[in-house]
């Protein structure tokens, strides 16, 4: 029987039949993701995809999401203690302005009741405010662009620190943070 008969008979289309897959899957991929995940043990398949894309990968999130399974990779779950889980880090006093940054949200409410948040930015050796933005809601680009108008004002300190707020963790920041300056 020949195939096209074959194929009508089961009513299965040639193309089908016939494909063949082009999947080539590199050793190096699963390696850079073993170790992207190994160091950021709470990063999820999507946001280890935009780090390899970042890499030069050219890939898209159901590739990761597979390799990721396979691996037998997961978010590894947050176990809550009640003292700290690692020492805190001495942070050295300035010894000039611009050295180190201090930025902080502060929220607070109007008298009808509406929210808002202030982006505090202060240099830490002169207590100088560098930056207050106020809005009713500040999110990690409008951070990134404030952060952009500083830098073209009066330059970047060497270090800034923060805390782990949603909008310090945001990808936008993130993404900010690894360009080259």
């Amino acid at each position: 029987m020949s195939e096209r008969r074959a194929c009508s008979v089961i009513e299965l289309p040639r193309a089908t039949c016939r494909y063949q897959s082009v999947m080539v899957e590199d050793p190096q991929l699963r390696k850079d993701l073993r170790q992207l995940a190994g160091e950021r043990s709470r990063y999820g398949y999507r946001m280890l995809h935009g780090l390899l894309k970042r890499k030069g990968w050219a890939i898209n999130h159901k590739l990761v999401y597979r390799l990721y399974r396979a691996e037998g990779l997961t978010v590894r779950r947050r176990i809550r203690k009640r003292i700290a889980g690692s020492r805190r880090l001495h942070l050295d006093t300035p010894a000039r302005p611009d050295q180190r940054w201090s930025m902080d949200f502060v929220s607070d409410a109007l008298a009808d009741g509406r929210a808002f948040r202030t982006l505090n930015i202060i240099d830490d050796y002169s207590r100088e405010c560098v930056a207050i933005e106020v809005d009713t809601s500040l999110g990690g680009a409008r951070v990134v662009r404030v952060l952009e108008r500083l830098a073209a004002q009066r330059g970047l300190p060497e270090r800034i620190v923060m805390d782990n707020g949603p909008e310090f963790t945001s990808k936008a920041l993130d993404t900010w943070r690894t360009l080259p300056a």
